[in-house]
């Protein structure tokens, strides 16, 4: 015989540490999209003055690919952010139906 431990979960109506769960949620997507920013900007950065100073070699050439990869890591950012934000825009509607 099994005993339902989450029986008193099983209701309709949302509380309140539900909904300041969502809102955590919300603000740790957005604080995930703000690191991502942060290491694009600094690769960037960090590419324009590897350039800059470097004349010509291998060096030289890391410059060049620390630009693109930024740009790669702004768009992952964008992309992840955007496709999490739709996940949590859907569980609150839901959550919203039910009461």
């Amino acid at each position: 015989m099994t005993k339902n431990h989450y029986k008193r979960f099983e209701q309709s109506e949302l509380i309140l540490r539900d909904e300041l769960a969502i809102d955590r949620t919300l603000l740790a997507n957005e604080r995930t999209l703000l690191a991502y920013l942060r290491v694009a900007a600094a690769m960037m950065i960090a590419g324009l003055t590897i350039i800059h100073f470097a004349s010509k070699g291998w060096f030289f050439a890391m410059g060049f690919a620390c630009i693109p990869g930024s740009l790669l890591i702004t768009l992952i950012g964008l992309f992840r952010f955007i496709k999490m934000n739709r996940v949590i825009s859907a569980v609150r509607k839901q959550l919203e139906k039910m009461r």
